[in-house]
C-alpha cells in the first residue's frame, strides 16, 4: 500500500472504528461509510474503501463484476447518509481484490444546453483509478466502445529500498525522447521483451553508453490504441502515440511484459528504480490539456457522466471547446479539475518516484473556464509551489492547437522549463544555409537570453532539433516535403513548415556525395545542440540514423516506421560515436551549461565573432558564419574557454580566433566534417572551416 495511504488510515484509527460502528446491509454486503479524503478504490484491512465525488449527481450507485464477465453480479448503490457534501464513500467488507472490477453509475439532471448530461445506463470508469481492465493486450481488444472501460483495486507492496532520486541539476540535463513501446517492438532490438517497460529496461546499458541522464517517456498513462484505429492499405493503424488519456492515475497495462493483476505499475516502478540507481532520471510526458472522451460525437466513459461542466470547458450553449485540436480541453483550473491533477501529480511522483513532467500543450493549462489566458494560472502556480513536487521538473510545450504561443512568455515563477520552438526553428533555418538567420542563430546557442532573462528564467530553454513530433533528424537532411501518405489522410495531415533540406535528393539515394553531406548536417545539428547554453533533448534513434521514411507525423504507425531500428546503429557506428563523444564533451565542459562567474581571460561570459574576432553588432542577413565563445573561471579547473564555430556556407571559410594570453593556445576538438573525431592543437590561431561544417576549440596552457 502506498505510505501516504497508510499514513491516512492510521491517523482515521481505522481497525479500531471498523468494530465500533453498526454495519449496513446492501446486496448481501457489508459495509459502512468510508473515508471522504481518500479518493478512488483503496484495499484496507477487511475490505476496500470507495470514494467518489460528484457535484451535480442525485445518486450514484457501485457496480461489481467478477473478472472478465460482461455482467455484473452486484450493484450497491450509496446510501444517502455515505454521502458528505458532494463525496460519496463506502467501505465494503470481504471483497476479495483480486477477483473484481468495478465501475459506478450515476444518477443526475439532463441539461445539454447546460453541459449537464447525466445518464445512469453508462458504466463510468473512476477517474481516480489506478488500474484499467480490457487493455492488457495491444491491438486485440474492441474495447474502443462506451460500457467497456473498469477499474481494478491496486495492492502497492512495491519495495523501493534505500533508493534516492538523482537529482541532477537543470543545467546539467541531457534528454532522451523515447516511445516506449517502438523503442524495442521491432526483432532488431535484441530484447527478450520487446515493446515493453521490460524491454526498455534491457537498453539501460545502451543508454548509459551513450552518455544521457533523463529519458522522457511518451505518454504511458492508460489510453486506447484502439481509438479511431482503422485500416489504411492493408495496414492497421493505431492511436500508436497515446496522446489521449482514458486514465490519468493508471499506467498501460499493454506496455508490461507480464500480467500484473492488482499490481499494475510495479514492472514501471523497477524500471525507474534501476535507471535512477544507474544515475537516469524518468521524466513522464503528460497530457491534462483533453481526454480520449472527444466531443459530442466521441464516447461517455468516466468525466462526462460525473460532471461534463465541470471537466471540461463548454461554450454558453454547452458545446465542448477544441483548444486541444482533440475534440475536448479539460477546464484546468476549476477547483476539482485543479485539485485533481494536483493530486495526480502527486501520486505518480509518491507512488512511482517520477523525476519530471512534460505537459503537452501546456497552454491550455493556463487557461480560464471562459477559454481566455490567465496572467497567473492558478494550477501553474500550485505546481510551482507544491512541496511534494519541489525537486521534480516541470517542462512545458508552450503552446496549444488554438494558436497561445507563450515560448519565453509561458508563466513560470522560475521553476518551469520550456520546450524552445524557436531554438529548433531558427537552428534549422541557420544550418540549411537561409539568409538572415546568423544573428537568431548565435543567440540560440548562447541560450536565447533575447527570449529568457537570465535572472528571472534560468534554465528555462529546453533546446531541440527533432522530437517525436516531425522529422527525426535524418529525416530532416533527407527530405524536402513530409510523406504521410501512409497515415490515411492523402497528406494532409502534419506540418508543412519543416525547415528541411533533402542534400539535393528527395529520400534515399545510393549518391555517396548526398550521403556525406547528409551525414555531416546531421553532425552540425548535434554538435550545435550540445555546445548550446540550455538543456538539450533529442529523439530516440537519431544517433544511429533512424528514419520514418519521410513521415513527420506518425502518430498512428505501429510497425517499423515508427519504431526504432536497431541493424542501423551498427551501419552508422561513427554517428554513434560521434553522438556520444559531443554528450561526453558537454559534461566535461561546464562553461557550456552554465555562466561561470562572467567571464575569463578577457572574454565575457558570452561573446560573438565572424571570420574576424569580436563581431560588432548584429549578424547581416548576408552571414553564413557564426562564432560563439563562452568563457568563465572553474575553482578547481581554472579558466575554461570553448569557442564554436559553425560554416553555414557553401563555401570553405579561413577563420582567425581571438587572440589568447600568453600561455595558452587553442586546441581543436570537434569538426563535423569528419566523421572520427581527432583533436589537435591549433597554435596559430587561424584555421579553415569547411563548406557547411561545424568546430569546436578550446583553450588550454600551451607546451
Amino acid at each position: 500500500m502506498d505510505i501516504n495511504k497508510k499514513e491516512q488510515i492510521a491517523e482515521l484509527n481505522l481497525p479500531r472504528t471498523i468494530h465500533l460502528v453498526p454495519l449496513d446491509i446492501i446486496n448481501g454486503f457489508s459495509v459502512r461509510p468510508g473515508f471522504y479524503e481518500i479518493n478512488g478504490a483503496t484495499a484496507i484491512p477487511g475490505g476496500v474503501n470507495f470514494t467518489v465525488h460528484s457535484f451535480s449527481a442525485t445518486g450514484i450507485e457501485l457496480v461489481l463484476f467478477h473478472r472478465g464477465e460482461k455482467e455484473p453480479y452486484a450493484v450497491l448503490p450509496f446510501p444517502q447518509h455515505y454521502r458528505i457534501g458532494n463525496v460519496y464513500s463506502m467501505i465494503v467488507f470481504k471483497l476479495n481484490m483480486e477477483e473484481f472490477e468495478y465501475v459506478y453509475r450515476v444518477s443526475g439532471p439532463y441539461d445539454p444546453k447546460k453541459g449537464l448530461i447525466f445518464d445512469s445506463t453508462k458504466d463510468l470508469l473512476d477517474p481516480y483509478a489506478k488500474a484499467v481492465s480490457g487493455q492488457r493486450e495491444w491491438g486485440k481488444g474492441d474495447f474502443w466502445q462506451e460500457n467497456s472501460y473498469r477499474a481494478r483495486v491496486v495492492k502497492d507492496d512495491f519495495d523501493w529500498g534505500n533508493m534516492k532520486s538523482p537529482l541532477i541539476p537543470m543545467e546539467d540535463l541531457i534528454i532522451y525522447e523515447l516511445h516506449v513501446r517502438g523503442f524495442t517492438k521491432d526483432l532488431s532490438s535484441g530484447v527478450l521483451h520487446p515493446g515493453t517497460f521490460e524491454g526498455l529496461m534491457e537498453k539501460l546499458p545502451y543508454l548509459k553508453e551513450l552518455g544521457v541522464n533523463a529519458v522522457e517517456l511518451m505518454p504511458i498513462f492508460e489510453f486506447d490504441e484502439m481509438q479511431d484505429s482503422r485500416m489504411v492499405d492493408g495496414n492497421m493503424l493505431y492511436n500508436y502515440w497515446g496522446y489521449s488519456t482514458v486514465s490519468f492515475f493508471a499506467p498501460n497495462t499493454s506496455y508490461t511484459a507480464s500480467q500484473e493483476y492488482n499490481r499494475e505499475g510495479n514492472e514501471l516502478k523497477k524500471l525507474i528504480r534501476e535507471f535512477n540507481k544507474a544515475g537516469i532520471e524518468v521524466y513522464l510526458d503528460v497530457v491534462f490539456n483533453h481526454t480520449a472522451e472527444g466531443n459530442e460525437q466521441g464516447p461517455f466513459f468516466s468525466f462526462k457522466g460525473f460532471d461534463n461542466n465541470i471537466y471540461y470547458l463548454l461554450t454558453p450553449d454547452g458545446h465542448y471547446y477544441n483548444f486541444s485540436g482533440c475534440g475536448n480541453t479539460l477546464n484546468c483550473n476549476h477547483p476539482i479539475v485543479h485539485q485533481m491533477i494536483m493530486n495526480c501529480l502527486r501520486y505518480w511522483v509518491t507512488t512511482y518516484r517520477v523525476d519530471g513532467f512534460r505537459f503537452d500543450l501546456a497552454s491550455i493549462l493556463g487557461r480560464n473556464e471562459d477559454g481566455s489566458p490567465m496572467d497567473k494560472p492558478p494550477l501553474l502556480q500550485a505546481m510551482a509551489f507544491d512541496p511534494i513536487l519541489g525537486d521534480v521538473k516541470l517542462i512545458a510545450e508552450a503552446w496549444d492547437a488554438d494558436g497561445l504561443y507563450q515560448v519565453g512568455t509561458f508563466p513560470s515563477w522560475n521553476r518551469w522549463a520550456e520546450w524552445n520552438g524557436r531554438y529548433r526553428d531558427d537552428m534549422r533555418r541557420y544550418i540549411k544555409g537561409d539568409p538572415g538567420c546568423a544573428q537568431a542563430a548565435a543567440l540560440r546557442i548562447a541560450g536565447s537570453r533575447d527570449i529568457y532573462a537570465e535572472n528571472l528564467r534560468e534554465n528555462a530553454s529546453v533546446n531541440f532539433f527533432t522530437c517525436h513530433d516531425g522529422f527525426t533528424l535524418y529525416d530532416l537532411y533527407a527530405y524536402n516535403y513530409k510523406h504521410n501518405e501512409k497515415n490515411g489522410w492523402n497528406n494532409t495531415d502534419g506540418a508543412n513548415d519543416n525547415n528541411s533540406w533533402n542534400c539535393g535528393v528527395e529520400g534515399e539515394t545510393a549518391d555517396g556525395e548526398v550521403n556525406a553531406l547528409r551525414m555531416r548536417m546531421m553532425r552540425n545539428a548535434f554538435a550545435l545542440l550540445m555546445c548550446s547554453r540550455g538543456i538539450p533533448m533529442f529523439l530516440a534513434g537519431d544517433e544511429f540514423c533512424n528514419t520514418q521514411f519521410g513521415n513527420n507525423n506518425a502518430y498512428c504507425q505501429d510497425n517499423i516506421t515508427s519504431w526504432l531500428d536497431w541493424s542501423l546503429l551498427e551501419k552508422h557506428q561513427d554517428m554513434f560515436d560521434f553522438f556520444k563523444y559531443m554528450i561526453a564533451f558537454r559534461k566535461s565542459h561546464r562553461i557550456l551549461r552554465a555562466n561561470m562567474s562572467g567571464g575569463a581571460c578577457g572574454f565575457p561570459d558570452v561573446s560573438f565573432h565572424g571570420i574576424h574576432p569580436w563581431h560588432d553588432g548584429p549578424f547581416s542577413k548576408d552571414d553564413h558564419y557564426v562564432g560563439v565563445a563562452f568563457a568563465g573561471w572553474d575553482k578547481e579547473a581554472g579558466p575554461q574557454l570553448v569557442y564554436v564555430a559553425s560554416n553555414a556556407y557553401w563555401e570553405d571559410l579561413t577563420i582567425t580566433l581571438p587572440p589568447l594570453p600568453a600561455g595558452l593556445c587553442w586546441n581543436m576538438e570537434a569538426d563535423t566534417w569528419e566523421s572520427a573525431q581527432r583533436p589537435r592543437p591549433c597554435p596559430e590561431g587561424r584555421f579553415t572551416i569547411r563548406r557547411r561544417s561545424v568546430m569546436v576549440f578550446t583553450a588550454s596552457a600551451s607546451h
